[in-house]
């Protein structure tokens, strides 16, 4: 045998089998890491799932929370908004038994606007009663719209009056007095002359 001729011989399958050996480790290395981006790509998408489920529970939750948020602000309004019919009464009486010579002969109500019709004695007990409904809390932009002599009782000086006034809230610490106020007056007053 000539070792000549099978020396190149040797050397190819040499390279051949190095050649493979090296294309093989090529191969499972590409493979490991095809591998480990397959995994790593079902990881986010799972991950993603995940959060799109998270993002709908949040977007749920904002919408509940959207909802919640109108029902308290209109809960809140109409609790602010709340005078019930006694109530104003009392208010109305408490701000009347601080007036002296005065007395109401009609009171009408919508929504927050006051109209009250009355008489008095003097043109300052009309002047003393728009003072008190100013401090009391419970009125705001009090105004008058007439306050006329009533021409139609010569017997005893009267003014007749109108005035208009918003109802407002009352200022922290200065509730509804109680039926009697502090002076033992009545809540409703009777005439007084």
């Amino acid at each position: 045998m000539d070792t000549g001729a099978a020396l190149p011989v040797v050397f190819v399958g040499a390279g051949l089998v190095l050649g493979g050996l090296v294309l093989g480790y090529i191969y499972l290395s590409y493979q490991k890491q095809l591998n480990d981006e397959n995994n790593r790509i079902k990881q986010l998408r799972a991950q993603k799932t995940e959060l799109q489920q998270i993002k709908q529970q949040v977007e749920a939750f904002e919408n509940q929370k959207k909802i919640l948020q109108t029902r308290v602000a209109t809960i809140e309004k109409l609790q602010r908004d709340r005078t019930g019919g006694q109530e104003l009464l009392d208010m109305v009486a408490n701000t009347v038994s601080r007036t002296e010579n005065l007395w109401l002969t009609d009171l009408e109500r919508k929504g927050n606007s006051l109209t009250i019709q009355g008489e008095a004695a003097s043109i300052t007990s009309v002047a003393n009663f728009i003072t008190a409904m100013k401090r009391s809390g419970y009125f705001q932009k009090v105004e008058i719209k007439e306050s006329k002599q009533d021409s139609k009782n010569t017997a005893v000086q009267t003014f007749i009056f109108e005035l208009d006034a918003e109802i407002g809230q009352p200022a922290e610490g200065s509730g509804p007095a109680t039926p009697a106020s502090a002076t033992g007056r009545p809540a409703v007053p009777a005439r007084k002359g």
